[in-house]
């Protein structure tokens, strides 16, 4: 990033260093291994591929160093969710009970570590509907109600985390997983565009504005935004 666009990043971010200081401290256990940083991306970077495995493997080399770092810990419980459905559908119930288990235990422990990791809230709520606990499913929705939603919804939440404290790349690759993982799914698209505008890749924001908008031409930021970079906008259709 050069000199002017750096002093553009810490203009828009100097209101929001006090609100996430705080969280900052307990969010960043990963800064005391010099290569806890580069695992987690490098598990990131599986976890778009779909190589849920590498990416477990990643993140508990991770866990081995900062076993109560929250974000990790969210991680791998993202990793056993992934593999509960996949023993789901080979009908290996036993196996698929353990790893939902797995799941809830990574993300209570992280919301354990950053009770206001929202993300990790959402994780558990959807691991506790996978395995069929729907009393305890509900008790963690009332918790949280309006962050239930789909999975993509947990890399938004994380991404968002990750740019207030200034990791970028962290930031980037989470918004992809969103994108990855929900292809169809207009707010993902919507705030990946809205990430890269703010960091200038303007062609990259165009790309994914406009997917947003032709997945869901009623979100109106994106149509604001693609009016203001100059781009066709398709507009709501009426209803029949």
């Amino acid at each position: 990033m050069n000199g002017a666009r750096s002093d553009r990043w810490n203009r828009f971010h100097w209101g929001h260093c006090l609100a996430v200081a705080a969280g900052a401290v307990v969010l960043a256990g990963c800064a005391a291994e010099p290569d806890c940083r580069e695992l987690r991306l490098a598990g990131q970077r599986a976890m778009i591929r779909g190589e849920y495995g590498a990416a477990r493997g990643l993140f508990l080399e991770v866990h081995q160093q900062v076993p109560e770092d929250a974000i990790n810990l969210h991680d791998l419980g993202d990793c056993c969710q992934y593999f509960a459905r996949e023993q789901f559908f080979r009908q290996n119930t036993a196996a698929a009970l353990r790893e939902v288990d797995a799941a809830i235990e990574y993300y209570q422990r992280s919301v354990n570590a950053h009770p206001g990791l929202q993300a990790a809230l959402v994780g558990k709520n959807i691991a506790l509907e996978l395995k069929g606990q729907f009393e305890e499913a509900l008790a963690v929705a009332e918790w949280a109600a309006e962050f239930v939603g789909p999975a993509a919804k947990q890399q938004i939440f994380l991404a968002r985390e990750m740019e207030e404290r200034g990791d970028l790349d962290a930031a980037r690759l989470r918004l992809l997983q969103a994108v990855a993982m929900e292809p169809g799914n207009a707010a993902a698209h919507e705030e990946l565009g809205f990430f890269y505008r703010r960091i200038d890749e303007h062609s990259l924001a165009l790309r994914h504005l406009t997917r947003a908008n032709r997945l869901d031409p009623t979100r109106p930021r994106a149509a604001a935004a693609l009016r203001e970079l100059g781009a066709p906008v398709r507009p709501p259709q009426p209803r029949q």
